[in-house]
């Protein structure tokens, strides 16, 4: 998929080893199974680990249910540093009496290899929910995945975090603070389980610029909201959702402790990384075909946008519309009007949009004649694009979803297996 463009921001390769300073690898250690939606046995277990000590920031679930890495990770990151991430998938290490003491046995081995203290781990897990994590798999298979750590591991560390996802989703930047050129990238792992309600995955974020741990918390928080917050597969909120941001300060640039232009210009790259892979992960929903971009303009508030936006793109018959390329705009509009929000219906127009054309459905409320033909051509191709106006506010917002196919339920109908 074609990364958007963010302006100020050069897209390189690399992902999380992009930036300067940082390592990673990915093993098979034992802990990944071929069930009905996995070929073959992959990469379960990766690390990611930074030359030197980091700022870092973490933002967490808001699932009452959370997995023990968070907990753990909680206490290891509440002074602001980290120099390693640990993470496997398979197992999400959830739901279980021995969840916290797992966890914190993962930091430990990576630490003891690594040479460094365990509390500057931060951990993860994703996979089946309520299933005993072996230990014994991590624990025989650390000594080779700290000694294949290279600036260039990130494909084989991005590979050990899918679970269900069937592509690779990683980004990364150039972007300048004060003069000095900096690097940000970025990894995710997410397909099911995907709601707006933080943070809708595992996200491993790295960068070698210079930013206070209170800032770059801050930066975390509010990129956060109107990027992961705003993308949905089928409303399920996970309990292992995290997404975190290590910063070695490598680069020099002079350090970014005010809001000034240096914070704007990081932010910018944050959002650039953090958009795009949200867009990917929407796009690679499980049993998708489609991404659905909905925008939404003329709002009194951006928040009153949002509810809009998000709306449209978790209900469940538009996007089965989607799949069948059914231009029921009907559907559209019943997820507007059910959003829980304070606007005229009676002032709402609706385009449909992609490569091949747009063309307007409902005008202030109501129906328009349109081509049933050139609205299939349309909903043809794999990105699609919902246009919303409700007013003629400055608030607006835009939210990312799939289309809802028979191979969603075909997936999650085994999941286990």
């Amino acid at each position: 998929m074609e990364l958007k463009k963010i302006e100020n921001i050069k897209f390189i390769e690399g992902g999380v080893c992009a930036a300067k300073g940082f390592k990673a690898n990915g093993i098979q250690c034992g802990l990944a199974h071929a069930g009905a939606h996995v070929t073959k046995k992959k990469n379960d277990l990766a690390l990611i680990v930074a030359d030197k000590e980091c700022t870092a920031a973490a933002v967490y679930t808001t699932n009452k249910v959370k997995g023990a890495p968070i907990l753990v990770t909680k206490e290891h990151i509440k002074d602001g540093k980290a120099k390693a991430v640990i993470v496997n998938s398979v197992n999400a290490n959830t739901c279980n009496a021995d969840g916290v003491e797992k966890a914190q046995k993962m930091c430990e081995l990576a630490a003891k290899e690594l040479g460094i203290d365990e509390n500057d781990v931060i951990v993860a897990s994703t996979g089946v929910i309520g299933q005993i994590l072996p230990i014994e798999p991590i624990a025989n298979g650390m000594k080779s995945l700290v000694e294949g750590l290279t600036y260039d591991g990130n494909p084989r560390a991005v590979e050990a975090i899918m679970t269900t996802d069937t592509v690779p989703k990683e980004v990364a930047v150039e972007f300048e603070i004060g003069g000095k050129t900096c690097t940000m990238g970025g990894m995710l792992k997410g397909s099911g389980m995907i709601h707006p309600n933080m943070a809708t995955t595992l996200t491993f974020i790295t960068t070698d610029a210079d930013i206070s741990a209170e800032l770059l918390q801050r930066a975390l928080s509010d990129v956060v909201r109107i990027t992961l917050n705003r993308a949905s597969v089928d409303g399920d909120t996970s309990t292992n959702d995290m997404v975190c941001v290590m910063a070695s300060g490598i680069a020099e640039n002079t350090p970014v402790t005010k809001e000034n232009e240096d914070y704007e210009a990081f932010v910018n790259a944050l959002y650039a990384i953090m958009m795009n892979l949200a867009r990917m992960m929407a796009r690679d929903g499980e049993g998708a075909t489609k991404l659905i971009e909905c925008a939404v303009t003329g709002a009194e508030t951006e928040k009153i946008a949002e509810i809009v936006a998000k709306s449209v793109i978790t209900s469940s018959l538009f996007k089965a519309a989607m799949f069948g390329e059914d231009a029921n705009w009907g559907r559209i509009l019943c997820a507007v009007g059910y959003a829980d929000a304070d606007f005229d219906i009676n002032k709402v127009d609706v385009k449909i949009a992609s490569d091949a054309g747009m063309i307007d459905v409902c005008k202030d409320g109501a129906g328009v004649d349109f081509s049933e033909e050139k609205a299939k051509t349309i909903l043809e191709e794999e990105e699609i694009r919902i246009i919303i106006s409700i007013g003629d506010g400055g608030g607006k917002a835009v939210a990312w979803g799939c289309d809802l196919t028979y191979d969603y339920v075909k997936i999650n109908g085994d999941y286990r297996s």
